[in-house]
């Protein structure tokens, strides 16, 4: 059964938000059809953030989609990506989870380290995908057939559900890194640029998860490197 694409409305000010498009299965189909299959969505969390590191997340669902309520991550309460993470994990045919840290962020900047991290993702799946379904504009350097799709988190049931695990994921080890440095707020923030972070950052100078190439990291770091010299 195909999920019908559409928009959802839920609780927000004035009683509604949008949450953007409901992805379905459309595009996995097609690939099905043209002879790809298996079909892996593919998907990254953590690009924009100051501090910690990015997440990527490469998932097989079977076909049909047997999980209802599949988003793009940053459309759901938190609650409910900890409930879809569970569903996704139990039902999906394999999953890969791919790492970059900050160090090697800073080192090779953000593009390639979530490109590179994509790729371990993929190399984790068990089963070998014919074809990548990729949320964004950037080719994985990998020799498998990809379709690059913008916002593809709104419209892949597959990419969806790799957003969601990339997230829970990230969210996760951006806990334990606050219980590391619980001064910094990171359980609140996840390492993204609020005040309160910029603040802490500021006042305390960076920690060793801080990606010390991003602006409002940097300029920081660069003084308080002039400190230590002194």
């Amino acid at each position: 059964m195909s999920m019908r694409r559409g928009t959802v409305k839920a609780g927000g000010q004035n009683g509604f938000f949008d949450l953007g498009r409901v992805p379905d299965d459309s595009v996995e189909r097609s690939c099905i059809e043209s002879g790809y299959t298996p079909v892996a969505g593919i998907d990254e969390a953590g690009r924009g953030p100051l501090a910690g590191p990015v997440v990527a997340a490469a998932v097989i669902l079977p076909h049909p989609c047997p999980i209802e309520g599949l988003r793009d991550s940053k459309a759901l309460k938190p609650e409910k990506r900890e409930e879809l993470y569970e569903k996704i994990l139990s039902r999906c045919i394999c999953h890969g989870i791919g790492i970059s840290s900050p160090d090697l962020i800073d080192e090779v900047n953000i593009l390639q380290a979530t490109l590179i991290a994509m790729r371990a993702a993929v190399a984790a799946l068990e089963k070998k995908p014919q074809i990548l379904l990729v949320d964004g504009i950037s080719r994985i350097p990998l020799p498998i057939p990809q379709k690059l799709i913008k916002k593809g988190d709104g419209r892949c049931v597959s990419i969806a559900a790799a957003s969601i695990l990339a997230k829970v994921t990230r969210d996760r080890i951006m806990q334990k890194i606050h219980s590391e440095y619980p001064e910094y707020g990171f359980s609140c923030h996840f390492g993204y640029g609020t005040r309160e972070h910029l603040d802490a950052i500021t006042r305390l100078g960076p920690c060793p998860v801080h990606r010390k190439t991003f602006r409002g990291v940097k300029e920081v770091e660069g003084v308080y490197l002039c400190q230590r010299k002194r």
